[in-house]
């Protein structure tokens, strides 16, 4: 008993006045040293407010602040592309892509211009250029990109028939999309600015329309087979074709240079032995004749002339082809 009087009466002369103002001096220096710094990370900017005011911003690094909530950081990723999803989920990405289970019907079934049903996924992504408008402007800016993204996409397609949607205007909804909605968010001055807008998904309702959207689909890239096979043989056939066409001209044209070539030789030869036979008749009459024997007889090796009585009998054997070795 005596001991524990003593014991407290220690702690009470430690428990002074000035060692209690001492602790206190020294938390207090603490709260202020930890709340008087802050760091920005690459990535971000941050929004200092002094009093709930805005003050200024500050970029990436470690900064200094008044401490004890006189003034306090929001850091805003304006240097990373954020994404909004609709129609669909994205659970874990990756190399395999894994989608979260729900039923997002309600963001991507949608009535077209022609009264039908189409199902349209897409995403959007964009990026935080004022960090004072994003955090101060719009109460919810998750809910306000959301609201307006939709209404742009159902209004566009809206616009436009089905088959269109599914086909060939997926990339005009995609242009047009982007531009009405930063025209939409500038109005709102929420500060931030769509990089793009991306359709993943765009079909028919599932069922037997589908199915007969999957058929139509299925005879169009049959005719787009068909038509390039087609293409295919008239760039084999028609080459091919003109080639062989162009060597028969060629040939022809050839063959009828040759021809009159020859011809015109002919007449040449002509008058000029014409020339000669009005010159000397008798002597150009006999070696014409001399001519035609050798011209008549020349692959024949012995040739016997008789004439036309059978009173004579003469081998001819000079009109022949000279054999060798005596023969």
């Amino acid at each position: 008993m005596t001991d524990e009087v003593i014991d407290l009466q220690e702690l009470r002369n430690k428990m002074n006045p000035k060692f209690i103002v001492t602790i206190i001096v020294i938390i207090f220096i603490l709260i202020a040293a930890f709340s008087s710094f802050y760091t920005v990370k690459q990535e971000e900017e941050a929004v200092v407010l002094l009093f709930g005011k805005f003050n200024r911003i500050t970029g990436p690094g470690l900064h200094f602040k008044m401490p004890f909530g006189i003034e306090k950081n929001y850091n805003v990723p304006t240097q990373r592309v954020l994404k909004e999803e609709f129609g669909f989920r994205t659970a874990q990405a990756g190399i395999k892509t894994t989608y979260a289970r729900g039923n997002f019907e309600d963001e991507s079934v949608m009535l077209t211009g022609d009264l039908n049903i189409a199902d349209v996924t897409w995403i959007i992504q964009y990026r935080i250029k004022d960090p004072k408008a994003w955090l101060f402007h719009v109460e919810d800016t998750t809910k306000t990109i959301r609201d307006i993204s939709q209404s742009v996409i159902n209004q566009l397609v809206g616009d436009l028939a089905v088959f269109d949607v599914v086909t060939t205007e997926r990339t005009r909804i995609e242009t047009e999309g982007q531009k009405r909605m930063n025209r939409i968010f500038n109005q709102y001055d929420m500060g931030i600015d769509v990089k793009t807008i991306k359709l993943q998904k765009t079909m028919y309702p599932k069922g037997a329309v589908q199915d007969a959207f999957e058929d139509v689909n299925k005879a169009i890239q049959d005719r787009i087979r068909l038509i390039n096979e087609g293409k295919e043989a008239y760039n084999t056939s028609i080459p091919k074709a003109s080639g062989e066409a162009e060597k028969t001209v060629q040939e022809s044209e050839g063959y009828a240079i040759e021809r009159v070539n020859k011809a015109k030789g002919d007449v040449a030869r002509f008058l000029a032995v014409l020339s000669e036979y009005r010159k000397s008749p008798r002597v150009t009459r006999l070696r014409l004749y001399y001519e035609m024997f050798e011209q008549v007889f020349e692959n024949v090796e012995s040739t016997d002339l008789i004439d036309k009585g059978l009173s004579n009998f003469i081998p001819f054997k000079s009109l022949g082809k000279e054999k060798k070795g005596g023969e």
